[in-house]
């Protein structure tokens, strides 16, 4: 029952979830490979040297540099005879793309999976992570998601082999136009030890940038309930939560947020939570490792004036 790991790329860099998602093999299958759409082949060699992966399946075409969905599931389907598990960490790529693959082989796909129970069955979360529901598949090829935040990240002492597939390219009824990245200094949010998180308590965008100031000192991430992103104080490209980006810092901070439940299933499996709230029944403070209680502008001022 080998696995196959539908590797997402950052530039040459491996993603998390793609390092969630081989640990998450292993715990499957003794045969675990790799494929990679690529229009670079040199992106062979970080994807080679991942541990727990036995060979890189490459298909190279300068037309996947950005390529369709449409193109990119029929190539992924058409790989996936030879293989029982199709493996993918939950992120934006793998939710674009998964479903469609599922479609092509007739098969439901499972996502967002924090636990292995079986090599059929599986724990999700369900309402914002308030149910974790044990679900079992009785498909012959399994297409899953899993969240990074719940399984160890492969390293780099792996040696796999590299094997070049020939394929096709199907057409496409949709063309890439262009694309629009935000770019920052700071460490990336869903892979951050450290973030500092803004809510709607803030007021105004001219305020938060006292959470972006704090967060320098502090070399952390910034993120933002989605109240504060709709508000627009911040883009949604920091925004924490269920509709937003799951995290699981080693310190989360947040300040002036309430703690809807979306935001809380984004944020819940930090390790440690401090929250500056002066409301102490607020959903975030009663889940809260400490809660300081003042008005937020007060510390926010104190902890950027503060010489390390």
């Amino acid at each position: 029952m080998s696995a196959l790991i539908l590797i997402e790329l950052n530039g040459s860099e491996v993603s998390a979830n793609s390092r969630a998602a081989i640990t998450a093999a292993s715990q499957l299958s003794d045969s675990v490979d790799a494929l990679v759409l690529t229009n670079d082949a040199s992106n062979s060699s970080s994807v080679a040297a991942l541990s727990g992966i036995n060979t890189v399946k490459m298909i190279v075409d300068d037309s996947l540099e950005n390529s369709s969905v449409e193109v990119a599931s029929k190539l992924i389907a058409d790989v996936m005879g030879d293989y029982k598990y199709l493996i993918s960490g939950s992120s934006t790529f793998s939710k674009n793309i998964l479903p469609r693959v599922g479609a092509l082989l007739d098969v439901q796909p499972i996502s967002d999976v924090c636990e292995i129970k079986s090599n059929n069955t599986f724990v999700r979360p369900l309402y914002a992570g308030n149910v974790m529901a044990t679900v079992e598949t009785s498909d012959e090829t399994i297409v899953m998601t899993v969240r990074s935040t719940a399984f160890e990240h492969s390293g780099d002492d792996g040696s796999a082999s590299v094997e070049s597939l020939s394929a096709s390219m199907s057409e496409s009824n949709s063309s890439f136009v262009s694309l629009q990245e935000s770019e920052s200094e700071r460490p990336e949010l869903t892979t951050a030890d450290r973030i500092v998180s803004g809510g709607r308590g803030l007021g105004s965008k001219e305020n938060f940038a006292l959470i972006e100031q704090l967060a320098d000192k502090l070399d952390a991430a910034v993120g933002a309930s989605r109240a504060a992103v709709d508000a627009g104080f911040i883009s949604n490209d920091y925004q924490v939560g269920q509709t937003g980006k799951v995290v699981a810092p080693k310190l989360y901070l947040a300040v002036g947020i309430s703690g809807a439940i979306q935001h809380l299933a984004g944020m819940k499996d930090s390790q440690v939570i401090v929250v500056i709230n002066n409301d102490p029944d607020a959903p975030m403070s009663r889940m809260a490792d400490l809660v300081w209680q003042v008005d937020l502008f007060d510390a926010l001022n104190e902890l950027n004036a503060y010489q390390v």
